[in-house]
């Protein structure tokens, strides 16, 4: 080779170099912008809605700090809220379907992409428990009403009868007066915790139980069993999981849409805010109701977001667990 085809490929060589910097330095700003707020790294880290993942959290990252399973981890944390009576949005002290009869809805799924759970299920304290076994001891991922009950039993679980609370009773004879029903889940009536757990090696699981919506049409479900919808974990990625109004989550597979996002390299905050704006996007009437979605990734990142102000959620990591409250799409 003479010294001018040397010169002449040289230069060749590092206009193609420049061209790729540019390039990879244009895909980095892409998913490292502005939106990337919630950047604290590394596990275990729990992650859960609404005040009342505090709690839960708190039990969750006790079993992972004592050694145990994910599983048993994300199971744990939402059975501490399944057993507070005074909470009226997740199990047997929540608010009644129209005939006052309490319905519950949950689902769960494990590291390795296993998922059980149960809907339109009566009596049963922890729902979850039952999500699991349907994951662990079953070949199936969904069972619902009478055969999840006949199933639970078989487990050796109570089924108490349906008697409402004190409180929920009042509060179901206040809406029988005059029976208005609309649907709007904000911060003093929301439904659902779903959580999501990230061990030290990074591996991803999560959980989701419900009483529902308030008021519901007796047999309605909404997208906390619903996998892909109020919950959707792939620990090649991440996980993330939904609370509010369930149908409009269900229209849009918001979870899984969320996970995919980052599986193409969206962090865990653009994620939860393109899953919102898909929501926006396909209802007319989105400023009557609320919905809020969490996401973490393999690298312990999360995000947070709600289509209106007043969703919070808890988050264990470092040894502290605090509530924030999420930005919205609607300010």
């Amino acid at each position: 080779m003479n010294r001018k085809t040397f010169i002449s490929r040289s230069a060749m060589f590092a206009a193609f170099s420049a061209i790729g910097n540019v390039a990879i330095a244009s895909t980095n700003k892409k998913h490292k912008g502005k939106h990337n707020v919630n950047s604290s790294k590394g596990g275990p880290v729990v992650i859960s809605t609404w005040v009342h993942g505090i709690p839960a959290n708190d039990a969750a990252m006790k079993v992972l700090l004592s050694g145990g399973s994910l599983v048993d981890a994300v199971e744990q944390g939402v059975m501490v809220v399944e057993s507070d009576k005074n909470n009226t949005s997740v199990g047997l002290g929540g608010f009644p379907d129209r005939e006052g009869i309490v319905t519950l809805d949950a689902s769960i799924m494990d590291q390795n992409g296993n998922a059980g759970s149960v809907a339109f299920v009566q009596g049963i304290v922890h729902p979850i428990s039952i999500a699991r076994a349907v994951m662990e001891k079953t070949p199936h991922v969904m069972l619902v009403g009478y055969g999840a009950e006949l199933f639970a039993k078989s487990l050796g679980m109570e089924q108490l009868p349906n008697v409402l609370t004190d409180q929920t009773s009042k509060a179901w004879q206040e809406w029988l007066k005059e029976k208005k029903y609309k649907p709007i889940i904000n911060i003093e009536n929301h439904d659902t915790i779903g959580l999501l757990a990230m061990d030290a090696n990074g591996f991803v699981a999560g959980c989701c139980t419900t009483s529902g919506l308030s008021w519901k049409m007796h047999g309605r479900v909404g997208d906390s069993p619903v996998i892909g919808a109020g919950l959707f974990v792939d620990s090649e990625v991440g996980g993330a999981t939904c609370t509010g109004l369930g149908e409009t989550v269900l229209r849009t597979l918001a979870s899984h849409l969320a996970v995919e996002k980052m599986r193409d390299g969206a962090t865990p905050q653009e994620a939860c805010e393109l899953a919102i704006n898909r929501i926006v996007k396909k209802h007319s009437n989105y400023k009557d109701f609320q919905v809020g979605i969490l996401a973490i990734n393999k690298e312990g990142e999360h995000g947070a977001y709600g289509l209106q102000k007043g969703f919070n959620y808890a988050l264990h990591q470092h040894g502290a667990n605090k509530l924030f409250d999420a930005t919205s799409f609607l300010k």
